[in-house]
């Protein structure tokens, strides 16, 4: 078991993870970067009055993904409800763009190896 220990702390965080209905294309400068229809909704939010962390992020397999568009970064970063995330830049194109778990926490293991992207960075579209 690898229970995540941010919830311990803050006993009120939720993090909701679900399959999504939804068909989500992912672009990079108009390149189609990812394409599928088996992302993973992560939404998270405070618990109280449910106020919203951040908005959903699509989480997408490697298996619907241009994993020859990117290359994995020694950038790390820990969140206390996921677990550590890992770093891709795409290439030729901005550093640390795309971050993955590679062993998230249990509460969130559908995101394991999936791919999350900044929406700063890419074109997410949802339908």
């Amino acid at each position: 078991m690898n229970p995540a220990p941010g919830f311990k702390q803050y006993p009120g965080h939720h993090v909701g993870v679900r399959p999504s209905s939804r068909h989500v294309v992912v672009k990079y400068r108009g390149e189609v970067i990812a394409d599928t229809r088996e992302a993973v909704e992560l939404q998270e939010d405070t618990g109280e009055g449910k106020k919203t962390v951040a908005p959903i992020v699509y989480y997408i397999p490697r298996k619907d993904t241009r994993m020859d568009r990117l290359v994995k970064t020694d950038h790390r970063t820990h969140c206390p409800f996921k677990g550590d995330a890992s770093y891709f830049s795409v290439k030729g194109g901005d550093d640390n763009a795309v971050w993955s778990y590679e062993t998230p926490f249990d509460e969130t293991a559908s995101i394991k190896e999936h791919l999350a992207f900044y929406p700063d960075k890419f074109e997410i579209e949802a339908s």
